[in-house]
């Protein structure tokens, strides 16, 4: 299944995303009220959820792993909660190494590298399987949305070189529910990135007195060997446009840029046309970790020869006031826990 954002959702308010806004309007009302039916489980570890408020990507898991790396600076161990989106798996089920990206999804196998990691669609059932082990705090990579859990923190993230789009609710824009309503259940925010597309965001949360986080996207390597050779980088992510920039500021000399939507199976014919370019440019391909992991470990087929050739571009998010956002992390959860 390809997984686009629709063209009019990151543009100025046009004719199509005008006449699907009160379908948005009726979508947003109807889950609101679903939501309020809901009586959400107290878990009793504390519960930090990082969330966006528009569908696709925007950086939860890479914050997700950065707000891990500072609870472990007190003391606190995390234990990552995901869907596991695009994988098979429905769980509670702790992702193992043997574990591929079609059974837990591509962000689970980044996320239990650092901590281990629950899948789990449930999310009840799997707050309830963290608690059966030694974690003392549970991270949600998404979930903002979800109302079963109670969340302790619920921390937002953005790019600011996207921004919020349209502001309007699917399937007119690419808010997930009204904004109003998200906002209330929201804690803070973090803007990751450059640009002004955030702004008006970020005035929001500051006219409720709560705090605003900036953040970059950084190497988690040394980038040298990115201008050894030309590079193709290929990327199937929520903004390949921002993996192919981020290569770029890293010295990367990019011959060709091939984007693909998020989450995406890459078939052995795409993967040996990568392959061919690559050969045909005296080239080395580059991919995310994302993309690198989803591909198979596999011998005798294009896909496998890709995921063999190709190098995954590994990048953080750093946070620029880190203290801040520890002591956050820290006071939320000495109140979850009195």
């Amino acid at each position: 299944m390809r997984l686009e954002a629709p063209f009019w959702w990151y543009r100025e308010r046009g004719a199509l995303a005008s006449a699907l806004a009160p379908l948005g309007r009726l979508f947003g009302r109807l889950a609101e009220r679903r939501a309020a039916r809901v009586t959400p489980y107290r878990s009793r570890l504390p519960v930090i959820c990082i969330g966006n408020l528009t569908a696709g990507g925007g950086g939860k898991t890479p914050t997700a792993l950065a707000v891990a790396a500072l609870l472990g600076e007190f003391g606190a161990r995390a234990c990552f909660l995901t869907r596991g989106y695009g994988g098979t798996s429905e769980g509670p089920l702790l992702v193992r190494k043997e574990h591929s990206a079609s059974e837990v999804g591509d962000e689970p196998l980044l996320l239990a590298e650092a901590a281990p990691t629950i899948v789990s669609a449930d999310r009840v059932a799997g707050a309830k399987a963290i608690e059966a082990t030694e974690a003392s705090v549970i991270v949600m990579d998404d979930g903002f949305q979800n109302p079963s859990l109670v969340k302790d923190l619920s921390l937002i993230v953005v790019d600011a070189g996207v921004g919020l789009g349209n502001e309007l609710i699917m399937p007119a824009g690419p808010l997930r529910a009204p904004l109003d309503a998200q906002l209330g259940r929201a804690d803070a925010l973090v803007v990751i990135g450059s640009g002004d597309k955030a702004a008006s965001l970020a005035d929001a949360f500051k006219a409720q007195s709560k705090p605003v986080f900036t953040a970059r996207i950084v190497s988690r390597q040394d980038s040298r060997w990115l201008r050894v050779l030309p590079v193709i980088g290929f990327a199937g992510i929520a903004n390949p446009q921002k993996f192919f920039a981020t290569l770029g500021t890293n010295g990367a000399g990019l011959e060709e840029k091939r984007a693909f939507p998020d989450h995406y199976r890459y078939t052995n014919r795409e993967a040996a046309a990568l392959l061919k370019l690559a050969k045909d440019r005296k080239a080395m391909l580059v991919t995310t970790e994302k993309d690198w992991v989803r591909l198979p470990d596999e011998e005798g087929t294009p896909l496998g020869e890709l995921k063999f050739r190709s190098r995954p571009f590994a990048i953080a998010v750093q946070f620029d006031d880190a203290a801040g956002v520890k002591e956050l992390l820290a006071a939320t959860i000495t109140k979850a826990t009195a």
